[in-house]
């Protein structure tokens, strides 16, 4: 039997898609509607809501941090 150090760790526990980290992107237009995407990478929100900001249509948008820890 192996020692507590020599067993290998669970593929599980080292897969990314585990981390349950999500960015929702708010984007707020003129005539008051709201909507909303939601990324799993911080650059690609941050990239959705800069090009966003870019539109004479968008009043504003607001990016958020929706995350669970690990135990």
């Amino acid at each position: 039997m192996k020692s507590g150090k020599e067993r290998r760790e669970p593929a599980f526990r080292k897969d990314e898609r585990r981390e349950h980290r999500y960015w929702p992107v708010t984007v707020s237009y003129r005539d008051g509607e709201k909507s909303v995407r939601v990324y799993t990478a911080h650059v690609r929100a941050t990239s959705f809501a800069e090009k966003q900001k870019k539109s004479p249509v968008v009043r504003e948008t607001g990016i958020a941090w929706v995350g669970m820890q690990r135990v």
